[in-house]
């Protein structure tokens, strides 16, 4: 179990983390963060709000990257004091991580950089705590060498998601056998249930996806055991800047987390 302020995550309740993909307006950011407190307050789920400040892996070169960098983390620094929320957003680089670590409460490693160690070792020395999302191309057992890259800089707070593994070209798949590997690795393990329905670089230059089958996922997922469900959701998903074809539709959200619920009361029961 680790600590992100007042949110245990390993704890007897899953975590939400969720929101847009990117900070794409401060529009956006507020709508979907106060839709979402909203939701995870009803349904009692522990909230963390996601939103990456930059988009540094893009399938194409005019793809969305960022409004700007520091306006991207006033908008975040801004959402996280007006809500009381704890925030994460991704890092790419070790000057990223230093730079984001005056911001946010918890850094994400994106999935292609979870084996670069001077990033990991970087975000550790922060002392925030560190999601790693695992490699698409990354064995579930492998995970551990990640993890203890963070632990070995001084952070033991660590926690990893799954996020689907290449099946071909443009497609992932999830094999829920990796959660319960992961977890057996000592660190809570987070299920990614937007990124795993990519479809990457399957779009005409960009990432297509499958968020018909969000949901089912998500109970999957639950079933088998996780501490925590990422995903994105947006206000208006077709209009979005990045992933817009695989970010679950806000009005969506609360089924999400009803069916969610369900399962993890009955596992509970």
């Amino acid at each position: 179990m680790i600590r992100v302020g007042d949110i245990e995550i390993g704890g007897n309740r899953p975590v939400i983390i969720a929101g847009p993909c990117a900070v794409e307006s401060r529009e956006v950011v507020f709508k979907t963060a106060e839709r979402v407190k909203e939701l995870t307050d009803r349904y009692n789920f522990p909230f963390i709000f996601k939103s990456s400040y930059k988009k540094a892996n893009r399938t194409s070169a005019d793809s969305f990257t960022s409004i700007g960098d520091h306006e991207a983390l006033r908008i975040l620094a801004e959402v996280r004091e007006i809500y009381r929320l704890i925030v994460i957003t991704d890092v790419h680089t070790p000057d990223e991580a230093r730079l984001a670590a005056g911001v946010v409460d918890m850094l994400q490693i994106p999935a292609f950089l979870c084996r670069q160690t001077e990033l990991l070792t970087a975000a550790a020395r922060t002392g925030k705590p560190i999601n790693i999302k695992k490699g698409q191309f990354m064995a579930p057992e492998d995970m551990k060498h990640a993890a203890q890259k963070v632990v070995m800089a001084g952070n033991p707070n660590v926690t990893l998601t799954e996020r689907g593994t290449f099946f071909g070209y443009h497609n992932l798949v999830v094999d829920f056998r990796s959660l319960i590997i992961m977890r057996s690795l000592g660190n809570p393990v987070i299920f990614d249930s937007t990124h795993s329905l990519q479809l990457p670089g399957g779009s005409k230059g960009k990432s297509g996806g499958q968020p018909e089958f969000i949901i089912p996922m998500a109970r999957a997922a639950a079933a088998v055991g996780v501490d925590g469900l990422f995903l994105e959701v947006h206000p208006d998903p077709q209009s979005a800047l990045c992933d817009a074809e695989s970010m679950l539709h806000l009005d969506h959200l609360e089924d999400y987390l009803k069916q969610v619920d369900d399962i993890f009361r009955s596992k509970r029961d």
